[in-house]
């Protein structure tokens, strides 16, 4: 988990160091009415990998127990509508309501070896993210800043019921908190303003739900906490 934590922090500033660099040539100053104005809109597009933190159960270490991790990252999809007040120079209160869509895959372990299927945990959230955005000096065209904030999410995917046809033992809460923190590049175009942000969302609350299925209580039983985790890289069109 660190390492997928570092590589995300480390590729986030070599993308903004070199934009920024990029952006401190001298050239043209587009116009930014848009970007004085006390309130303007937009449409936002991103992509999204969901993840896991998992703490085990500690009975894990029992030589009958499961062993649990996210095996891989899949990618999901993130479509929002823009909403940014602007009541300072450099503050901005944003508000991005929309949808995304995602899964994880939760393998499960016992002596070294994979029991049973994977556990594919799909999500289809409704997210409501209100969020600050402290912008800093205009560099020509670019203008870098950090964003952070509070996400409410509602899956609509959530299983009520397990599903005897489909092979998958755990059931998720469906809303949550999340706190979400990033960082961005505002690059202003001729007739709209293009930003580029990296942020990563974490889950406030333990959205596993305490309820084994029939006849599998292990699956349920090997994990103590489970909490969402998302990193989202979007594309703002303002």
């Amino acid at each position: 988990m660190k390492k997928r934590i570092n590589i995300f922090l480390i590729v986030a500033a070599a993308f903004l160091i070199s934009a920024t660099a990029s952006g401190q040539k001298k050239k043209p100053m587009n116009k930014s009415w848009y970007d004085e104005q006390p309130l303007h809109f937009g449409f936002s597009i991103g992509f999204n990998t969901m993840d896991f933190s998992i703490t085990r159960s500690q009975d894990y270490l029992d030589i009958d127990s499961l062993y649990s991790e996210v095996s891989f990252l899949t990618p999901g999809i993130n479509i929002q509508v823009v909403m940014d007040l602007r009541p300072a120079k450099h503050l901005d209160i944003r508000f991005l309501p929309g949808v995304s869509f995602g899964q994880r895959n939760v393998m499960f372990y016992k002596d070294q070896e994979v029991v049973n299927d994977q556990q594919r945990v799909e999500s289809s959230f409704l997210e409501f993210p209100l969020l600050l955005k402290y912008k800093g000096m205009r560099l020509n065209n670019v203008r870098p800043y950090v964003v952070t904030g509070l996400n409410f999410r509602h899956d609509l995917a959530g299983r009520k019921e397990y599903d005897d046809e489909e092979p998958v033992y755990l059931r998720l809460h469906r809303s949550d908190l999340y706190y979400e923190m990033g960082a961005g590049l505002d690059m202003y175009l001729p007739y709209f303003k293009l930003a580029i942000e990296l942020k990563m969302s974490n889950g406030l609350r333990n959205v596993l739900i305490d309820d084994p299925a029939p006849g599998y209580p292990q699956y349920v039983n090997a994990i103590e906490v489970l909490k969402s985790r998302i990193w989202v890289i979007a594309f703002h069109f303002e």
